[in-house]
């Protein structure tokens, strides 16, 4: 299942859709939105050429901060490099944020939405601070990092295991916040806490303030391997919902490490018995830590012992 839509906000300004055939006056400042680029579904309308161009025509290149490129530039079709946003880096001096495959559920599966690329624009934009991308599917990431970048988010339902593990070792000094929608093994997924034992030894991240590891089906051995885990100790919010975390996970969280400097957890669409959520609030909440419980699914059905995870669902695949 899945539930993506067109993003609204990105980098702290709201998602203003470049217009077809707009008159400039009537667009706003170009460093007062998040500009995106999205030229509809069908063969009707403007090729996302003559998008790019009329938009690099009539914008003021040099303010904007913002960028959410959407359809056709990614789609099924294995999605498109950032290649005409590369070639004109030098006119883009105040870029700060991209998004890359802004697409909902009826204009491609994210399993399908293609990352290519990813490499070669941040060495273009050694200045940014924010990428976010949908989809996953030939991502590539430089374990050599990127020195200013401070917020990165995937959302994926089949994030590829070697993809997360190249985000794992990363070199990222002035990251922040990190989310990953790992996402289901048949779409591409399969992640594992081993894939990730770098980042869970917080090497190459010392900044890292909020960590998501999200939408996964093995989230009780992620919330196990989180209960010891170095990194957490720097936090000041953990994320493990979307995924099909259970009684189990939550016991080790709780058996773990403190986690009562924390000033959110993060549980939201997850598999817990009313007596877990019971403790899990009773046990942090009064430390301040805010826990949300919110989403509980249907309980597994417990007449087959042999079908332990078959009630467990996460939340985005396709």
């Amino acid at each position: 299942m899945s539930h993506v839509h067109h993003v609204e906000q990105f980098h702290g300004l709201p998602a203003f859709t470049f217009p077809p055939y707009a008159h400039p006056g009537d667009m706003p400042d170009a460093d007062a939105v998040a500009w995106r680029l999205h030229c509809g579904p069908y063969p009707t309308d403007e090729d996302s050429g003559s998008c790019w161009k009329r938009f690099t025509e009539s914008v003021d290149l040099g303010r904007i901060r913002a960028l959410i490129f959407g359809s056709p530039w990614y789609g099924n079709d294995g999605g498109s490099s950032p290649d005409a946003l590369i070639g004109l880096r030098s006119r883009f001096t105040a870029l700060e944020a991209i998004f890359l495959g802004d697409l909902e559920d009826e204009e491609g599966m994210i399993s399908m939405i293609g990352q290519g690329g990813v490499v070669e624009l941040l060495e273009a934009f050694p200045g940014l601070r924010e990428l976010a991308m949908r989809g996953g599917d030939d991502l590539e990431f430089p374990v050599t990092g990127h020195a200013g970048l401070r917020v990165l988010r995937v959302e994926s339902g089949g994030l590829p295991p070697e993809a997360a593990a190249q985000i794992a070792a990363a070199d990222l000094p002035s990251l922040e916040r990190l989310e990953l929608w790992l996402g289901d093994e048949d779409y591409g997924g399969g992640t594992t806490a081993e894939d990730l034992a770098p980042l869970l030894t917080g090497a190459g991240k010392p900044a890292l303030r909020h960590l998501g590891l999200q939408n996964s089906p093995v989230q009780d051995e992620l919330a196990a391997a989180l209960a010891s885990a170095p990194v957490v100790g720097g936090l000041t919010s953990l994320s493990l919902s979307m995924g099909t975390l259970g009684d189990e996970g939550a016991e080790a969280l709780l058996q773990g490490q403190p986690l009562t400097h924390l000033r959110e957890l993060d549980l939201s669409h997850h598999f817990l018995s009313q007596d877990m959520m019971l403790r899990l609030w009773t046990e942090l909440e009064p430390h301040g830590v805010r826990v949300n419980l919110t989403g509980r699914q249907p309980e597994e059905d417990d007449d087959d012992p042999d079908e332990e995870e078959s009630g467990r669902y996460i939340a985005v695949s396709e």
